[in-house]
């Protein structure tokens, strides 16, 4: 297991309010280059119930879709060793720097797609930003409990910034 650069940038524009936060990308979003690229992970799906929106298809519609709806989304981690894409096996991690989008967008709540990215927030970001985040369920398909009704209902939290 070697370490693993985050492989490509954040998204946001000057009207982002919403930062949501993921781990680190799955072996799928590296390899397209953008995040939540694996067809069985729902947070496209739950996003679009959750704006009432269509489901963005390509990456330009998913990066319009974002902007449309005020949503900056980026990785808790900046770099990591990692077996494929299971956060379990995550080791060696070092942050992503926040302040990039902090210091160029509104950004009024901060939200973290699941334990994994939760978890290195309060580690590792928290104490240097004393921002508070909040964490939902993970949209991956590894978060089996959560059908994707239940899901809507926890992430509609975010329409509330």
């Amino acid at each position: 297991m070697s370490a693993i650069q985050h492989p490509f940038p954040p998204l946001y524009d000057a009207q982002s309010e919403i930062l949501i936060l993921g781990s680190f990308p799955s072996v799928k979003s590296r390899e397209q280059q953008f995040f939540y690229g694996h067809p069985q992970n729902r947070f496209w799906r739950v996003l679009a119930e959750v704006f009432s929106d269509a489901v963005p298809a390509s990456i330009p519609e998913k990066k319009a879709f974002l902007l449309k709806h005020r949503v900056a989304l980026w990785d808790s981690i900046g770099r990591c060793s990692i077996e494929g894409s299971a956060d379990s096996s995550i080791r060696d991690v070092v942050p992503n720097d926040l302040s990039v989008i902090l210091t160029a967008a509104p950004i009024s709540a901060i939200f973290c797609n699941g334990r994994q990215s939760f978890d290195c927030y309060m580690k590792y970001i928290y104490p240097a930003l004393l921002r508070d985040a909040v964490m939902l369920p993970s949209t991956s398909p590894a978060n089996a409990a959560w059908n994707v009704p239940k899901l809507v209902s926890a992430w509609s939290q975010i329409c509330e910034v």
